[in-house]
């Protein structure tokens, strides 16, 4: 890679990198499948920065969902679920949400779990939550309904959900 791309790619993943991981942990529920999923999604974006480099922010997300919904098929046979989680300490500080929308999101369906996260998390709007995740405009909708609705049983104590 040339210079000036590495120095711009060097610059995209310094300023984005707590966004991205942000994210991540939300679509993963755990730090480390966060750390390992922005990991892999910078890896399958190296080789496109050439043509991305201008405006990289909205590839860069769909290869993170993305990933995210791969990993989780690739993964769910082996997981357990549980009647209730683990007591443990949070790996990451997360001031922007509070342990039980955490773990209510965990509680999700990847896709509406993916939806919630870009919709209010990384505030994307209707059409580019679809155009990221390869969705219609009223899949997210739907989903955005569905995902909502759950939230609202799984967490009542919680005002401000949207809705």
């Amino acid at each position: 890679m040339p210079e000036p791309d590495g120095h711009l790619f060097d610059e995209f993943v310094t300023t984005r990198r707590p966004a991205l991981l942000r994210t991540a942990y939300l679509l993963t529920g755990h730090a480390q499948d966060a750390e390992d999923l922005v990991q892999t999604t910078l890896i399958k974006v190296v080789p496109k920065w050439g043509r991305i480099k201008e405006n990289p922010e909205a590839y860069v997300r769909k290869v993170l969902a993305r990933e995210a919904t791969t990993r989780w098929r690739t993964r769910r046979w082996r997981e357990t679920l549980v009647e209730r989680f683990p007591d443990r300490e949070a790996a990451v500080p997360d001031p922007t949400s509070s342990l039980a929308v955490r773990h209510a999101l965990l509680r999700l369906p990847p896709r509406q779990r993916a939806v919630i996260v870009l919709r209010y998390y990384d505030d994307l709007t209707e059409r580019e939550t679809a155009a990221t995740l390869g969705i219609s405009i009223g899949t997210v909708k739907s989903q955005t309904s569905d995902a909502l609705a759950r939230l609202r049983t799984l967490i009542p104590s919680v005002a401000g959900l949207p809705g």
